[in-house]
């Protein structure tokens, strides 16, 4: 029929094909303002440049000139969808959407026969799975001859962690490119855009900057969220027949009031040093707060598990030496689900910090080691210490006299083993709370059988 009645001085672009994904209906006049305002190519995304460079896989991939087939992972808003409706518009290839959250088995492999039909014909299929992550073991198994026979080229987004959601044969087949979250000026960025193009509110509205400062921060670095945002509080300053979009507006317009917290300011030191010290205090309920705060500011996860980290070490250690595995379990767990789901690991984490037993007895030990060294207060290694397994060694005395402590009783052998300028310091000195109170006695006993004074 195209041949019969099509016009022959237009170019045959394939049809855009979508199936409850994101790009679904997106072509209504009552879009919202995040989607009205997705770049229609590469050089209008914000953010991402370390993807988006001259020769870059995704400059490639855009302009048809590469078949590979990629994974985007990141954080939600960083604009994994906006990069597969970039090349959806900027390729000449039939454009298939699929959700992982509504596909199954029978619609992938739906799919693929008709790519393979379409490829008969000479032409080519860009199959975009969103949530891919969602994906069940024999759904990406239906995916992975498809891939590598390149019968599709795959652009399949994901907030988790590939390495640990996807079948190690389908990774490997594919490339995987890391987005990185959008940054304030990033988000600004997207706003001032917004405000400004046809697309967007077209210049009917001006925003202050506090208001656009308190978008940024609700946003979360979330670019849809602040999109989303924005739109709302243009209709509530429509709706009082006002043209300025304040912070006033944008609080009521999101229902919530902004935090008061600057990333990068006095509160930014001040609420992270609150959280430690009510940690450190055994608060839970003011630790939970803080934490509630920075979480709601938007501030960068990674930074308060980092801080969770090394509080389990300098004010717990060996008192409760669980919360160090908790802790970096929660580290772990923010690198592969993110936010905002990763606030429940963060809390657990902070609760199991705050209702363990106290101990700074790890970190006075360490640095009072670390204070002797600086000082110069080495002294020589003792020769029954000293290596003994090279030539010539014996000669000088190396290992003679050293005692296998397993060859000892109690698995203890009474010998020096600090230098002689060193010989009887003590650092660690176990306190008596939580677990670290039983190790008061076996340091005791440990004195004891090495024949040091106690």
């Amino acid at each position: 029929m195209t041949d019969l009645f099509g016009n022959p001085d237009e170019p045959d672009v394939p049809a855009t094909v979508v199936a409850g994904g994101s790009l679904t209906g997106a072509a209504h006049q009552h879009l919202p303002l995040a989607v009205r305002m997705r770049p229609r190519s590469l050089d209008e995304i914000v953010g991402q440049q370390h993807l988006l460079g001259p020769g870059s896989p995704l400059r490639r991939l855009a302009t048809g000139t590469a078949a590979m087939s990629v994974f985007l992972w990141g954080p939600p808003g960083v604009g994994k969808t906006t990069i597969a409706a970039v090349v959806s518009h900027s390729t000449h290839r039939r454009f298939v959407e699929l959700s992982a959250v509504t596909a199954g088995v029978k619609e992938v492999r739906a799919e693929l026969e008709t790519a393979r039909r379409e490829l008969a014909r000479g032409t080519q299929t860009v199959l975009f799975v969103d949530e891919v992550h969602r994906f069940s073991k024999a759904q990406q198994d239906v995916l992975l001859p498809a891939v590598e026979n390149r019968l599709v080229t795959l652009i399949a987004a994901t907030t988790e962690n590939p390495s640990f959601s996807v079948i190690s044969p389908l990774l490997s087949r594919s490339l995987l490119l890391t987005l990185k979250p959008l940054t304030d000026d990033d988000i600004a960025t997207l706003v001032r855009r917004a405000v400004a193009d046809e697309r967007g509110l077209g210049g009917a509205f001006t925003i202050t900057d506090d208001a656009l400062a308190s978008l940024v921060r609700l946003s979360g670095g979330d670019a849809r969220r602040s999109l989303t945002y924005l739109e709302e509080a243009a209709a509530g300053a429509q709706a009082r027949e006002l043209t300025e979009i304040s912070t006033e507006v944008v609080e009521k317009a999101v229902d919530r009031a902004a935090i008061r917290y600057d990333k990068d300011g006095d509160q930014h030191y001040d609420v992270i040093s609150a959280f430690i010290k009510s940690v450190r205090g055994s608060d839970v309920n003011a630790a939970l707060h803080y934490l509630a705060r920075m979480i709601e500011a938007g501030e960068d996860p990674r930074f308060i598990a980092r801080r969770l980290v090394v509080l389990a070490s300098e004010d717990i250690g060996m008192a409760a030496p669980s919360v160090l595995q908790t802790c970096v379990a929660a580290a772990q767990a923010v690198q592969l689900i993110g936010m905002p789901e990763a606030r429940l690991n963060l809390a657990q984490a902070t609760v199991a910090a705050a209702l363990a037993p106290k101990s700074n007895a790890v970190y006075v030990a360490i640095d009072a080691a670390i204070a002797d060294v600086r000082a110069g207060r080495i002294g020589q290694v003792p020769p029954h210490l000293r290596d003994a397994h090279y030539a010539g060694a014996e000669k000088l005395g190396h290992g003679k006299g050293y005692k296998y402590a397993h060859d000892e009783p109690h698995a203890v052998a009474r010998q020096q083993y600090l230098p002689d300028e060193l010989d009887g310091t003590v650092y660690y000195r176990p306190t008596g709370h939580g677990n670290e109170a039983a190790l008061v006695d076996l340091v005791a006993q440990l004195d004891d059988l090495l024949g040091r004074d106690h």
